[in-house]
This record gives structure tokens, C-alpha cells and sequence, in this order.
């Protein structure tokens, strides 16, 4: 059973050196240093072997909304089991939730416009993508390297902006208390604006994930 949102917060805040960030609107939560270089520098030369363009769910027509590039990452690789093996053990979630990980690489110009990560309930692609396992619950991001300029993550809503730094994770809970969608979790992969941003990103279901 997927643990409740509670115990998963409080499990993650007990984790070493996890901050939450100040907000009562949303549970977002900053562990510095959560990768160490070496596994980062391996995610990277993955993501670079293996990066296609991305895509976006309801697509809305604006070919520059999303403009970074993606890696499905092999579950069976060594890096990929060790960033699992640290994600499953700081939040507690069973790993039978979770989607395959992924990376992301944004060069100079590109970003992710003002999106979330949960897929809108009537949204004309929300049927497609949570028929077999409901909608995403938790994010999960680290970032892999620092970035010369831009590339930041900003919550409007939130009033919050969250700079790229080698090995950081920042984790935020898609739903309110009450297991609905929490739209204050809105965010924007802002434009590089020199030099290139490498992600990855864990995301979690209500049901298993059956693909």
C-alpha cells in the first residue's frame, strides 16, 4: 500500500541534512549533497548517450513549452539501482510505485514552461496516463551538476526558486491533505542561460505502476 503523505513528509525531513522549505502551501522539501559527484558524473554520460526530445502530456500546442531532452534510464543499470536504492530509503515509498527513473538535459535556451508534475483530473490525456496506476504522488529531483547561469526551478505560487547545485535533491508532495491535486505545486524549469543543466527525476503513483 502506498504509505500516506504524512508519514512519507515526516520520513523524508528525518532523513540527514534535509531541509524543508518554508511554506504552508505545499510539502517541498532540499537535501544538499544527496548524490556524490562520481554517481552523478555516470548519470550524466547516461543521459548523454541515451537523450531523445521531450514530451509533454495535454499537449497545449506551444512546440517551445518543453524544450529539453529526456533519457529513459534502465532500470538494471549499477547507477541507476544505487539512485533508487537512496530514493527508496529516504522516503520510505515501495519501489513497485515508482516509475522508471528518468534524466533530463537542458542546454543553453532551453527550459520547461510553468507545468505540473500530477496529470490534471478531465484533462483530455488524464485517462490515458492514469487508467492502470492513478495519478503521481511524489516528486523527486536531483540535480547532477551546477549550472553557469539560469536553469533555476521556480514555484510561483509558491514564491519559491530553487538554484541547480551539483548532487541537490529537491522533493515536493503533488496532493493536499485531503488526496487531492495541490496546484500550488506549479513550477518552471527556467531557461539555461549558459552552460547545461542535467536532471533526474523519480516520480510515484497512487497504485502501482504497471506501465
Amino acid at each position: 500500500m502506498m504509505p500516506n503523505s504524512e508519514s512519507v513528509a515526516a520520513r523524508i525531513l528525518a532523513g540527514a541534512g534535509v531541509q524543508r522549505v518554508p511554506t504552508p502551501q505545499a510539502e517541498l522539501f532540499q537535501c544538499r549533497r544527496f548524490v556524490d559527484p562520481g554517481l552523478a558524473a555516470e548519470l550524466v554520460a547516461l543521459i548523454d548517450a541515451g537523450r531523445r526530445p521531450s514530451t509533454i502530456a495535454d499537449d497545449n500546442g506551444d512546440p517551445y513549452f518543453r524544450t529539453s531532452e529526456t533519457c529513459d534510464l534502465a532500470p538494471e543499470l549499477a547507477p541507476v539501482k544505487r539512485v533508487e536504492a537512496l530514493l527508496t530509503s529516504l522516503s520510505g515509498i515501495d519501489p513497485a510505485f515508482g516509475e522508471p527513473l528518468q534524466g533530463q538535459r537542458y542546454a543553453e535556451g532551453q527550459e520547461f514552461k510553468p507545468h505540473t508534475d500530477y496529470f490534471t483530473p478531465h484533462g483530455r490525456d488524464f485517462d490515458k496516463y492514469c487508467a492502470r496506476s492513478g495519478n503521481r504522488t511524489w516528486t523527486f529531483m536531483i540535480y547532477l551538476n551546477d549550472v553557469a547561469a539560469g536553469g533555476a526551478t521556480r514555484f510561483k505560487l509558491l514564491g519559491k526558486t530553487v538554484q541547480p547545485e551539483a548532487g541537490k535533491l529537491l522533493c515536493w508532495n503533488n496532493r493536499l491533505a485531503g488526496g487531492g491535486v495541490n496546484p500550488a505545486t506549479l513550477h518552471h524549469g527556467m531557461k539555461v542561460r549558459k552552460g547545461v543543466k542535467y536532471v533526474i527525476t523519480k516520480w510515484y503513483r497512487e497504485q502501482e505502476w504497471r506501465g
